[in-house]
């Protein structure tokens, strides 16, 4: 169980440093920085993100959605104000960025733990 908790961690740390190499808005400083950077998101969309997606909710309803990316990409602003060394500069780039993270990371998680899986199944 820690296993699996650092390695989603580590994997969610080199989406974020990948995302930060192709998105011309975003700014980190480092794979340290990209730790520290994805402790700070996850604790800001565990806090604040759950009351934002709660208050927000019907707004998310009735856009069918899209109004998710858009507190996302919110929070993700948000979490670059209080991690030294990441920075992500303008809406735009935080809603591209988001998005791309979000895709990077589910991509990299299914790659890792589907052949951590089919790995155990022949233990």
């Amino acid at each position: 169980m820690l296993l699996h908790i650092v390695v989603s961690w580590l994997i969610s740390a080199l989406a974020l440093w990948m995302v930060a190499q192709i998105m011309p808005g975003f700014q980190l400083r480092g794979f340290g920085a990209a730790l520290t950077a994805t402790i700070v998101i996850a604790i800001v969309n565990a806090t604040l993100g759950t009351v934002l997606k709660f208050l927000f909710f019907p707004v998310t309803f009735l856009t069918l959605g899209l109004f998710a990316l858009v507190l996302n990409a919110l929070l993700l602003k948000f979490a670059s104000l209080f991690t030294p060394g990441f920075a992500v500069r303008g809406f735009l780039s935080a809603l591209v960025g988001s998005v791309v993270l979000t895709v990077l990371a589910a991509l990299l998680r299914h790659v890792v733990f589907v052949h951590d899986r089919a790995w155990n199944s022949y233990l």
